[in-house]
């Protein structure tokens, strides 16, 4: 099958779409997304889960998970504190917890009948929940929570942690209660074979293929490379840097068994224009509960038994590429805090961010780590930069100025300073500095450059 224009053009408005829900920040839509949890489930022939667990972040997620499975021990700092004669000591079951959940905002559901979770008062909305304030003043009364913060603090448990536990409990867990296996291959592996199996039936090889070209190749690369793959990197790492040792492992496991909610469309996108192509085949008909997911959720994991599910980010800054780009704080920000940090698609640390308002150039030639380096400059400017720290005029023609000067453990910075030969309304000529390599020697040879030419190629018979 050979696509069309008009069905190209089809397959990219989708792709718009999913683009669109890829890249949405704010609060999930709980009830959608859970609906599409339990419909993932049945299409797959399987039990929908008793349980829907909802965290702030994929981080929180996969620990949580990792909880839930018991591959990663309860820490014991952050086990709950008795303080009313009403609350029993851990592990007892949860008589005493309460129903709202403060890091996410609101509790947990029953995932079989929309019913609340134990522990929750009959009748109470499982996807509404009392305000902040009041969950935690519940979480006091009740006693539950991180033991107490500086118990946890002092055993060296982060405190994020002991909120993940606090808030398993505060959602009605009972610790000893599991997850049971992932089914993420049931659930998600499995239909996604399964369609493209029909639709490369359906299309052929290259219909196939000129679809996902047309419906996903810009998507895969702005969400996939750009966002998706630099959370999943750092969520390793810092999970890895949260629990050194044996537990390490036992915490970046679920990150290998996530599914990525909005992050999969750039893949869904493919199918959905597919099946709107292919209608008789029914190819969105396995993955429409993954769709759902996709449309109102962030990351999510399924098992046996529960489900957990997490927000989408609160803030998503990129650059006008679609790197993730911020220098006044996170680039990608989820509503319990967890954050990426990164300039022009670079991770930096967060640390790095309060320093750039106020960088000098002794700080800036102090910095050891060239790449650190790098972005202090691109925020400080590299022509402020040359001025403040006295660069060397190298020679003039033409063309512009050269300047050149040495930065410790890096390559030269060398520049060229152009005036733009069109005149501003205001009579004034702005002035633009080309980086070229450091080898350059003179300005002409640096402009010829940009334009991917010797200096003695570089004859413009016109300049605007």
């Amino acid at each position: 099958m050979k696509l069309s224009h008009a069905q190209e053009a089809m397959a990219a408005a989708i792709e718009d779409q999913w683009l669109a829900a890829a890249v949405q920040t704010g609060d999930a839509a709980r009830a959608a997304a859970e609906e599409g949890v339990r419909d993932s489930y049945r299409l797959a022939g399987l039990e929908v889960p008793d349980r829907i667990y909802w965290f702030g972040s994929p981080r929180a997620g996969a620990v949580a998970m990792a909880l839930l499975s018991g591959r990663l021990p309860i820490p014991a700092a952050t086990r709950p504190t008795v303080s009313s004669p009403d609350v029993e000591a851990f592990p007892s079951p949860p008589t005493a917890v309460a129903e709202a959940s403060p890091a996410a905002a609101r509790p947990a559901s029953a995932a079989t009948d929309g019913g609340a979770p134990p522990g929750v008062a009959s009748g109470e909305s499982a996807a509404g929940g009392a305000p902040p304030a009041a969950a935690s003043s519940e979480r006091v009364a009740a006693g539950v929570g991180v033991g107490s913060g500086s118990s946890a603090a002092e055993a060296g448990v982060p405190e994020w942690v002991a909120e993940v536990c606090a808030e398993l409990r505060l959602q009605g867990w009972t610790p000893g209660e599991t997850a049971g296996p992932s089914l993420r291959r049931r659930v998600r592996t499995e239909p996604w074979a399964a369609a493209r199996k029909a639709a490369v039936e359906a299309l052929g090889n290259d219909g196939w293929a000129q679809l996902s070209a047309a419906a996903g190749r810009r998507s895969w690369g702005l969400v996939m490379d750009l966002i998706a793959g630099r959370l999943r990197l750092r969520l390793g790492e810092d999970l890895a840097a949260a629990f050194p040792g044996d537990d390490s492992r036992a915490a970046r496991m679920p990150v290998l068994d996530a599914i990525y909610g909005q992050y999969d469309g750039p893949w869904l996108s493919t199918f959905e224009a597919a099946d709107r192509l292919c209608p008789e085949a029914g190819l969105m008909t396995g993955l429409a509960g993954l769709a759902e997911v996709a449309r109102h959720a962030g990351w999510w994991w399924a098992n046996e038994k529960v489900a957990v599910l997490t927000e989408r980010p609160s803030a998503l800054t990129r650059d006008n590429v679609g790197r993730l780009h911020r220098g006044e704080g996170a680039a990608l920000e989820f509503p319990d805090g967890y954050g990426l940090w990164a300039w022009r698609g670079m991770p930096i640390p967060p640390e790095l961010a309060s320093e750039l308002p106020t960088l000098t150039v002794t700080r800036i030639r102090h910095e050891n780590n060239a790449e650190i380096r790098r972005v202090m400059l691109e925020h400080y400017g590299y022509d402020r930069y040359l001025r403040d720290a006295g660069a060397r005029k190298m020679g003039s023609d033409e063309t512009g100025t050269l300047w050149y000067l040495d930065l410790p453990g890096d390559e030269p910075l060398v520049m060229v300073e152009v005036v733009n030969s069109t005149p501003e309304p205001d009579g004034t000529s702005r002035i633009y500095w080309l980086r070229v390599p450091p080898r350059t020697r003179s300005a002409r040879e640096g402009v010829a450059w940009t334009f991917g030419l010797t200096a003695e190629e570089y004859q413009p018979m016109i300049q605007t």
